[in-house]
């Protein structure tokens, strides 16, 4: 990435160094979960303008079938992992004069497995964690699945479909994982339900849960990070390694603008699918359905090809800033704002005397506000500090 172009500048180079879009794309992501939604409420509750009140309601979860913005940040999240891995995966090529990654010797590939292996297990130890696992309370009360866990074990079964097959064998896996979820959620039934009941109770993805994973469920009859819908949960993550396989790859046929074009027009495409399968099998967050995997992905491919025509493309980065930060530290910010830090503590303590100064009215959204502020602060720190979370 040329840091020295003019903004507004179009780059015509074929490929940056590194995309500052994803980190800010991942930090736009995370933003939201870490206090930004909280904003919005707040906002919305304040003015009760119109456009306020629909984004406060586009954060919040749908009950069941449908979807909204907030259902989205967890696939994006994911979809934005897998576009990393063939970034990552490019030294290790480089490394050993080869120029294909199924090229790579068995030694190096097996070192590859372990080290996406400890990720993994780490991410699923690091969710139940989240989910309260050092304030133990029997195993009966633990939750094993997690946001973290389907992130760790989607991504590593995606990333062994990358380092053992071609494209052409990558996109028939994604069939494959989305197909046979969905003949498999209508087709087999269900003891005392029968088979295609899509609900909470009578899926076979609930019924599976109740089954086979041990400890409590988030909803007792059901996980929306359970066993079977981590399936399609692989085929997100390899959305994004098709994407980060096209994003890396140097060809004067497809120089940076061209590929944020086709990223947009892709995503269209996805929609149009999702909403064309959603007739038969319901876009559904919570039972991860094939629907919703391509619904989804299509709107990940048209937020990246944005960020990516207008910060790696154009050279517009200064207002991304804020969001870069977050994205480079996304998983510690995540795991703080999830109970591990108590940042409304911190910030009334740092400032809670200009909170007191605003209108009655208005506190609420400054407060929000002001958790923000000490959120990006502590992540300025860290970044001028240059620490990183990684795993």
């Amino acid at each position: 990435m040329n840091r020295n172009v003019e903004p507004g500048k179009i780059v015509n180079k074929l490929k940056p160094a590194r995309l500052m879009s994803l980190d800010a794309l991942r930090g736009f992501d995370m933003f939201w979960i870490m206090s930004g939604e909280g904003i919005v409420h707040a906002l919305a509750k304040a003015t009760g303008w119109p456009l306020f009140i629909w984004m406060s309601g586009q954060l919040h979860h749908t009950v069941w079938n449908g979807i909204t913005f907030y259902d989205m940040i967890f696939p994006l999240f994911l979809f934005i992992a897998g576009i990393s891995m063939p970034y990552s995966m490019k030294n290790k090529i480089n490394q050993h004069g080869v120029n294909d990654i199924l090229l790579l010797p068995s030694k190096v590939k097996w070192g590859i497995y372990k080290s996406m292996f400890r990720r993994t297990i780490i991410l699923i130890f690091l969710g139940m964690v989240v989910n309260g696992l050092l304030k133990f309370n029997g195993y009966e009360n633990i939750r094993f699945a997690s946001v973290l866990g389907r992130i760790g074990l989607a991504w590593f079964f995606a990333g062994l479909i990358y380092l053992n097959f071609n494209l052409r064998g990558q996109i028939i896996w994604f069939g494959v994982l989305l197909l046979g979820y969905w003949a498999a959620m209508t087709l087999i039934p269900v003891p005392g339900y029968g088979a295609g009941v899509l609900t909470m109770n009578g899926s076979l993805e609930s019924y599976i849960d109740r089954l086979l994973l041990p400890g409590r469920l988030h909803d007792k009859v059901h996980d929306p990070e359970g066993i079977l819908s981590t399936i399609p949960a692989i085929g997100t993550a390899l959305m994004g390694i098709f994407t980060g396989q096209f994003l890396e790859q140097e060809s004067p046929d497809w120089p940076m603008w061209k590929k944020g074009v086709a990223l947009f027009f892709m995503g269209l495409a996805c929609i149009a699918l999702g909403l064309l399968w959603q007739t038969v099998f319901p876009i559904n967050k919570r039972l991860w359905t094939s629907s919703f995997v391509l619904y989804v992905g299509g709107w990940s491919l048209i937020l990246l090809s944005v960020f990516y025509l207008v910060i790696d493309v154009a050279g517009y980065r200064k207002w991304a800033f804020p969001f870069v930060i977050i994205g480079l530290n996304s998983i510690l910010i995540y795991l703080a704002s999830e109970g591990m830090v108590d940042f409304q503590h911190t910030a009334n303590y740092l400032l809670g005397g200009l909170v007191k100064m605003a209108p009655e009215k208005w506190r609420a959204v400054w407060s929000a506000s002001a958790i923000t502020c000490t959120q990006i602060g502590l992540l300025y720190f860290l970044y001028r500090s240059k620490l990183f979370l990684k795993i």
